[in-house]
């Protein structure tokens, strides 16, 4: 038998010499996950020792050691995503979800991936950003056959690096992709990192995007650029998890893209650093300080910060309608047009006939308007102090004082302190200002002098 019709006709197929029948004689478990919550971090209960990620509206694969091999069971299967409530999306995944589960390693590790597969069509796994024998590397029809529908391989090789890293197929890839065939790697230091600092709360999510019009539910996988659905771990506001931190922690926060276009993400009433991407820790002489950063295609992005403000950050892509739900592209737009009797003689024929405002789109956020089945509001949300008018890909980064280290459940609306909140000025005069100027020529005694340069040094 030559090595293809092996691959191709055995049970379980080996993509790897030097895996022993004792390994194969009985594959480690295939852990599945339905929830849509965001899983406490998994501590590893053998291995090495490593602080854990928490995965947003995801979780982490558990694995089983095994001769000193650390052993993981993917399995490639069709899944049903709730990306909000009520909204359920046909895709394909791993495990029971897409994205599928996190692969939390250490460097040095060695780690072997069994994945079965369980779609109608044949798939591989790439492993994106590692250093591997080509033969590892799960590009079909170039460095291995491909896995057929009802098989298992397997992937074996050392994490010869820390970093921030994703899998992905690489076979019939605009449709596997385009129905959400992705997941999360992340390889941690063996041992303290000059270029890698501890940090007290460590997330990671995918972005996706997807083309699902409205009253359907299996993603239009021929689509270039023209989505309508943007996602963080395949959810959409308000359904995304919020980032719940305590105040003083180091954050870091973990983002891959694999859309078929680039995300700004940015977040509020912070600054950060980039300090890695899928190629590794960014030298300290290389990183300086933002508030946004691109994710182009294909990248992975790392930022890190002080969370030392207190109160309800939005962390979001600032593309705008990245930030919405599903929209009709070709709606006309309509402000300062008056077109109330068109509208009211069209509503007639079709009762639940709705445009874009006069005025704009804010109303649409708050109004309670009849949409199609499985299907998301294109602006919905809701804060305290009314209707958010977001989607898509925003959610919050909720900073508190009290929230104790390792909690990471919701702590709830953020309390403004008085004062703190803007306000409408009444009858629209200007406030009274907070302290006088002080008049030309006067010393301003806010103002203060560098050390050595009083009066009384002369």
């Amino acid at each position: 038998m030559d090595r293809r019709h092996f691959f191709t006709g055995a049970a379980t197929a080996i993509a790897a010499a030097g895996v022993g029948r004792a390994a194969l004689a009985a594959l480690p478990e295939a852990h599945t996950q339905a929830s849509t919550a965001t899983a406490a971090p998994l501590l590893p209960p053998d291995g090495r020792p490593y602080d854990p990620v928490v995965t947003l509206n995801g979780w982490t694969l558990p694995w089983r050691m095994n001769a000193g091999v650390k052993e993981f069971h993917l399995v490639a299967e069709p899944v049903v995503r709730e990306m909000a409530p009520g909204f359920k999306v046909n895709m394909w995944g791993y495990n029971g979800q897409s994205p599928g589960p996190t692969l939390e390693v250490v460097e040095g590790d060695r780690v072997r991936i069994f994945v079965t597969n369980r779609l109608p069509e044949h798939t591989t796994v790439h492993w994106h950003g590692q250093r591997l024998p080509n033969g590892m590397d799960g590009i079909g029809g170039i460095t291995q056959p491909h896995i057929p529908p009802g098989k298992t391989f397997v992937y074996e090789f050392t994490a010869r690096r820390p970093g921030t890293f994703m899998y992905h197929p690489h076979a019939d890839e605009m449709v596997q992709m385009a129905m959400g065939m992705m997941g999360f790697w992340v390889t941690h230091p063996k041992a303290r990192h000059p270029l890698i600092a501890p940090v007290q709360r460590d997330f990671c999510f995918l972005l996706g995007s997807f083309d699902v019009e409205p009253g359907a539910a299996t993603p239009k996988v021929n689509t270039m650029t023209d989505f309508n659905i943007w996602s963080f771990n395949s959810r959409v506001f308000p359904a995304i998890d919020t980032l719940n931190v305590r105040q003083g922690d180091r954050v870091r926060i973990r983002v891959g893209n694999l859309t078929m276009t680039n995300h700004p993400v940015h977040i509020h009433g912070h600054e950060f650093e980039v300090t890695g991407t899928d190629g590794g820790p960014v030298p300290k002489s290389a990183r300086w300080p933002e508030v946004s950063v691109d994710v182009a295609v294909g990248q992975m992005r790392q930022m890190e910060f002080i969370a030392d403000e207190e109160g309800d950050w939005a962390l979001h892509c600032h593309k705008s309608h990245h930030t919405m739900g599903p929209m009709g592209h070709e709606v006309p737009t309509m402000i300062g047009v008056d077109h109330r009797g068109v509208a009211e003689k069209i509503r007639k024929l079709v009762p639940d006939y709705m445009v874009m405002g006069d005025k704009g789109m804010a109303d649409m956020g708050s109004m309670e308007m009849p949409i199609p089945d499985n299907t998301v509001p294109m602006m919905t949300g809701s804060g305290p102090f009314g209707a958010a008018e977001m989607g898509g890909m925003f959610t919050l980064l909720k900073v508190r004082r009290d929230q104790k280290p390792g909690d990471y459940s919701d702590p709830g609306w953020f309390r403004h302190p008085a004062g703190t909140v803007a306000r409408e000025v009444p009858n629209g005069d200007a406030p009274p200002p907070t302290q006088a100027a002080p008049a030309a020529g006067t010393p301003d005694a806010s103002v203060r002098k560098p050390s050595g340069h009083g009066a009384h040094d002369h």
